[in-house]
């Protein structure tokens, strides 16, 4: 079992917490003490535990994996590209220096200890704890029971330090915690897709005196995909195979655990992409690029199982943030492009042990393999790599498949290819399948149906309907009856979509002949990005409208013959940009009565961020413009309200919740968390 290894609050290695051990003993020969303190201290410092000029060489994790040999050659060798030159010592002296270095990691390995603290609130309660994190203002508390608690210093009657202790073993409490109207509790927010909220903080009237309240810039990431969650007051953020637990009132790290990277991981799970965290109770569950769902405790970040989905050698990953329903976590696969078998799996929250399985392309001689005539069946793709939604009335699973491979060319997939490009339906007990629908059958275009889909109770064609939204990437706007997965109505909102002139009311496109890839290449809109993406749209019930961040783009679409080999991906052809066309963002608002856009804001720039919405009950819909600012615009017209100049690079989508009383909205952006909020008076 591969454990992620814990990092405190404002560390990049575990020295900040441990900085109260005992001194590390000098080494009898004095020789040697003197040779790395001469050598080796100016850039490490001298106990090792970094300096001002080089790193942590002590009590890192890949200090720890280090034998005196690999010392003994990065101090030869240096480090090409990395920084530090070869060391010039005479080969006896290398290996002294090697011995000593081990040393004092050997003697680093002892437990480390956290300050304990007794403190008496306000109202009189006692409260003691371990302090993973403080400030001036605050300190971030570990209790017994493994909660975490923000001790206010001027609320407070008295804080203490009582000694040290180490960190203690935790066992998950029984029971989910209660989760209150402030909190962002799920990767939507709402289980049910619908990224809105009612938080009446923030509103039209008010939105100019929006600030900025605090940014947290997580070390060494560039594109940050995350939705962030917020329970009773603490943020879980995650880049690739990591997760930091922050104070969701001032962006204090208060913990962080992370692993290495996985060679050899191909595809978006390879590139470093993942989307969040999902919680219930004191179980924090997170992907990790090599396809393996973890549990961890959210006190603490400690790990209480691992368990592995699939083999990333098998081109497998994991990028989506998870879903919990009832007691089981639910998540699908990543790999879509690389010729793996999708599937969504459901594990028991408690142990990591997997209820069901439900593989989004049949199996050779399954019903519906009759839909893939020729070779590709093998590596077929289809992959659900993002967080469904959950319709509770109904207790029904509403998760989107990916498309099939090979992506540009269908002569060995003849057929619909079921049941990629499709929502399907899933007993969230069983993972038996009720029902699908396929958006865009037999697909040439890499238009996956992986967007958010929305579960909303709604007037449709005169009375009350149980609906399911989503604005697909082909272009198209469907509506469907979520009891049964039929289409009521599917309506164009690309304005330069080129590929059918509809969709029939079967919910098949209607095709135009020729406009599909080519070997000399054929320009077809939307282009490979889709009309939409994977950037979450929001429906607000009180205006009835559906908002979602669309793409006017073409590409140019080539099929090759060329067949799946390991290693690669499995695209069966190229795509490329149509020479002078640069494309662009627009935030379209579609009233879902009568699939017509109710209004556009049209957004300057080259068409490359990929920000979602989020909608308020207020009137607001938050967005990342294209030109890198964040906004906020009138619900019922686009009219801008408010924006602040991020310059930021969106891959995310905007998220809200309450912390000490203050509504906030957040998003990532770049590799920094934004967070907002209206000045204090």
């Amino acid at each position: 079992m591969r454990h992620l290894a814990f990092l405190p609050a404002a560390a990049c290695a575990l020295a900040v917490l441990t900085s109260a051990r005992p001194a590390a003993a000098q080494p009898a020969d004095s020789r040697v003490a003197q040779l790395f303190t001469d050598r080796c201290a100016p850039c490490h410092g001298g106990d090792g535990r970094g300096a001002e000029r080089g790193p942590d060489i002590v009590t890192t994790p890949a200090a720890g994996r280090r034998s005196a040999a690999d010392v003994a050659r990065v101090i030869r060798e240096g480090i090409p590209g990395g920084g530090m030159p070869p060391v010039a010592l005479a080969t006896g002296d290398i290996d002294v220096v090697a011995g000593h270095v081990r040393a004092l990691v050997d003697q680093a390995k002892t437990p480390p200890s956290w300050p304990r603290v007794r403190a008496i609130l306000g109202d009189g309660t006692l409260l003691e704890g371990l302090v993973l994190a403080e400030g001036a203002s605050d300190v971030h508390v570990l209790r017994d029971d493994g909660a975490l608690a923000t001790v206010e210093r001027t609320k407070a009657r008295s804080v203490e330090t009582i000694g040290r202790a180490p960190m203690p073993t935790l066992t998950p409490r029984a029971g989910p915690t209660p989760v209150s109207a402030g909190d962002w509790a799920t990767y939507n927010g709402d289980i049910a897709g619908n990224r809105h909220t009612r938080l009446p903080q923030i509103t039209p009237a008010n939105v100019s005196g929006l600030r900025l309240a605090w940014t947290f810039a997580v070390p060494g990431a560039r594109y940050l995909r995350a939705t962030p969650l917020v329970i009773d007051g603490v943020m879980y953020v995650t880049a690739p195979n990591e997760v930091f637990a922050l104070d969701a009132h001032t962006g204090r790290q208060i913990w962080h655990v992370r692993q290495p990277r996985t060679p050899g991981v191909i595809g978006d799970a390879g590139a470093g992409v993942n989307r969040g965290v999902a919680i219930d109770g004191d179980r924090l569950f997170m992907v990790t690029d090599d396809a393996r769902l973890l549990a961890l405790h959210r006190g603490n970040g400690q790990a209480l199982w691992d368990t592995r989905m699939a083999d990333f050698r098998q081109h497998y990953g994991a990028t989506s943030a998870p879903l919990v329903v009832g007691n089981l976590v639910i998540t699908g696969i990543s790999g879509g492009d690389e010729g793996a078998r999708g599937f969504v799996a459901a594990h028991e929250v408690a142990t990591g042990r997997e209820v069901w399985r439900f593989w989004s392309v049949p199996a050779r001689g399954e019903p519906g393999s009759e839909t893939w005539q020729g070779t590709a069946i093998d590596h077929p793709c289809a992959a659900p790599w993002l967080t469904g939604s959950y319709d509770a009335d109904l207790d029904q699973l509403l998760w989107t498949t990916g498309n099939p491979c090979p992506d540009y060319n269908g002569n060995e997939r003849r057929g619909d290819n079921l049941w990629s490009n499709s929502v399907v339906s899933l007993d969230p007990k069983t993972g038996d399948m009720r029902w699908y629908f396929q958006f865009t059958p037999h697909d040439l275009n890499d238009w996956d149906a992986v967007q958010t889909v929305i579960a909303v109770d709604a007037p449709f064609a005169g009375k009350p309907r149980r609906l399911l939204l989503q604005a697909n990437r082909n272009g198209f706007f469907y509506v469907l009856d979520r009891e049964t997965g039929k289409p009521l109505r599917a309506t164009a909102f690309s304005r330069t979509l080129n590929w059918a002139t509809g969709i029939d009311t079967s919910g098949r496109p209607q095709r135009i002949a020729g406009i599909e890839p080519s070997v000399r290449g054929t320009i077809v809109c939307p282009s490979v990005e889709g009309a939409t993406n994977w950037m979450s749209p929001a429906y607000n019930p009180d205006t009835g409208l559906y908002y979602v961040q669309a793409l006017e783009r073409c590409s140019v679409f080539q099929k090759s013959s060329r067949g799946f080999e390991p290693g690669e991906s499995f695209y069966g052809g190229s795509t490329r940009r149509v020479p002078g066309e640069t494309g662009g963002k627009v935030l379209r608002a579609i009233d879902v009565a009568t699939g017509r856009i109710a209004w556009e804001l049209p957004q300057v720039g080259q068409g490359d961020s990929w920000a979602g919405v989020l909608s308020t009950a207020s009137g607001l819909v938050f967005t990342g413009e294209d030109d890198g600012s964040f906004t906020a615009l009138d619900a019922r017209d686009g009219r801008r309200l408010w924006q602040f100049a991020a310059n930021a690079a969106w891959r995310a989508s905007p998220m809200t919740y309450t912390a000490r009383g203050r509504q906030h909205v957040a998003i990532a952006g770049g590799g920094v968390v934004y967070a907002f909020a209206l000045a204090q008076q």
